[in-house]
């Protein structure tokens, strides 16, 4: 029975041999208008290609225009040198590989810091601007628009001893920011779309795309779309580039590759539904690291690095002073999502002297008690435990150490009662890292290791520079790099 070429609902690439007319026509099309399309669109207008972006939603940005903006270079940028700061693309190099891994991508890491300083100045001349001034302090993203800020966890332990510790987390400015709504992500992305607006670049809102078309030799040729539910052929004379997004939106997938995840908060848009992911799978191509995500922990990181951290078992587990995404896999993937705050009363005031670009994650704590045995109790932890932890860690804190964990000096001091304990249980959110493997120019790898002809992908949707760890910049910053080697690529190969 022949197959008809307007059936939607499969993920089976369409023969080109049946589709009797092509509405639309590029060189190029990209799949996706977030950091990686926008970025693909540039370059592969650059290269001279006519190129046609396809978008689900009514209008550009995805999901890093509602992100905080981080965009991790490194390697001697203009901002980091201005700012003071000694990087090489070896240092960087020899941070991601610790804090990406187990199992990074040794060749795209290095690829990624070798050309991290060119990819800033690609962005400045786009017309993204970073503002000459550093941010410090703990926290999730700065609360002002500061341009450059630790973002991974590089200056705590063990990184700072891995690596010389540099700050790479390179913030758009804004002024009169609003986080989550016009923050540094929507800064990033605004003069890039402009640029491709510039470019003549085509854009098709309100298109989704469903199935891949391929030639006889299996070649990618272009898409399938749906626009308000009517079919939409789109001829790609020499590629397709996915740049769709994850999969954390997708509940099926999430239950079978990253079931942790499952009935958790997404930290993403609900387009992220792994369509490019399972369309490229559908060819044949080989995934990575599926069962990889970060997490986000609802916690106020200048409360956190003041106190101590401790899970169901009242044993610290992390630094409290790293990088807040490592604190929040550390406690939904190695400790069931239990986890507990505690901090005493000046340390606490100290925290919320202190400026912050989240508010939201401060609220009240759920138990205050004038002893450890107390509070212990309240918490409803086993006896014992949470008193034999503070006692280590007030000895040691006396002497402005940490032999456990490695927290740094500086947040080191002895809890003294009344203290608080802040509930943390559950109060995690989530996002894929895995995806379609690629290789440096972008092309998606077939199980064989050969590259699917005619199909690129970037960001999201691929595994990219991370495996089981993260940074805050990472997506951005790998999104907006490779997304610009499959443009290019998809142009000219």
């Amino acid at each position: 029975m022949t197959e008809q070429p307007h059936r939607i609902d499969t993920v089976r690439p369409l023969r080109a041999s049946q589709v009797a007319h092509w509405d639309l026509e590029a060189d190029v099309v990209v799949a996706g208008y977030g950091i990686a399309g926008v970025c693909a669109a540039i370059e592969a207008a650059r290269a001279g290609a006519r190129v046609l972006i396809v978008e689900r939603t009514g209008g550009w940005g995805g999901a890093a225009s509602l992100a905080g903006g981080f965009v991790y270079l490194g390697g001697g940028t203009p901002l980091q040198r201005a700012l003071g700061f000694d990087d090489t693309p070896e240092n960087m190099a020899a941070f991601l590989t610790a804090a990406l891994g187990p199992g990074v991508d040794t060749a795209k890491i290095e690829d990624y810091c070798a050309g991290s300083v060119e990819h800033y100045d690609w962005l400045v001349d786009c017309g993204v601007p970073f503002k000459e001034t550093f941010w410090g302090e703990p926290g999730w993203e700065p609360p002002h628009d500061e341009g450059l800020m630790y973002s991974g966890g590089e200056n705590a332990a063990p990184f700072l001893d891995i690596a010389t510790p540099a700050p790479r987390g390179h913030v758009p400015a804004l002024a009169d920011k609003k986080t989550g709504e016009r923050g540094g992500g929507y800064m990033l992305m605004k003069p890039l779309a402009d640029t491709v607006s510039e470019l003549g670049v085509d854009v098709e809102y309100d298109t989704r795309i469903r199935r891949l078309i391929v030639d006889d030799t299996d070649r990618v040729v272009g898409i399938l779309a749906t626009r308000y539910g009517k079919p939409v052929h789109i001829r790609a004379a020499r590629g397709v580039v996915l740049a769709t997004g994850s999969f954390a939106y997708d509940p099926e997938m999430i239950d079978r590759y990253t079931p942790r995840l499952s009935g958790r908060p997404g930290a993403a848009i609900e387009e992220h539904d792994g369509i490019g992911i399972r369309l490229a799978q559908a060819l044949g191509a080989e995934l990575a690291h599926m069962d990889a995500s970060e997490v986000a922990v609802f916690g106020d990181p200048q409360m956190m690095a003041r106190g101590i951290l401790v899970n169901g078992r009242g044993q610290r587990y992390v630094t409290e002073d790293t990088y807040p995404g490592r604190i929040g896999q550390a406690t939904l993937l190695q400790n069931d999502n239990q986890a507990f705050l505690v901090i005493d009363e000046a340390a606490l005031e100290e925290a919320l002297a202190t400026e912050t670009a989240t508010p939201f994650f401060r609220f009240p704590p759920k138990w205050v008690a004038e002893s450890v045995a107390e509070l212990e109790a309240e918490m409803g932890l086993p006896e014992q435990t949470l008193q034999t932890t503070v006692d280590v860690y007030n000895r040691n804190a006396e002497q402005g150490a940490d032999p456990l964990l490695g927290k740094k000096a500086e947040w080191l001091r002895p809890l003294t009662p009344p203290l608080a304990g802040y509930d943390l249980r559950g109060c995690t959110a989530g996002f894929t890292l895995g995806g379609l493997r690629t290789d440096l120019d972008s092309r998606v790898l077939h199980v064989s290791g050969e590259p699917i002809a005619g199909l690129y992908a970037a960001g999201r949707c691929t595994s990219g520079l991370c495996a089981y760890g993260y940074v805050s910049g990472a997506s951005l910053g790998d999104g907006s790099f490779y997304g610009r080697r499959a443009g290019k690529a998809a142009a000219t190969d």
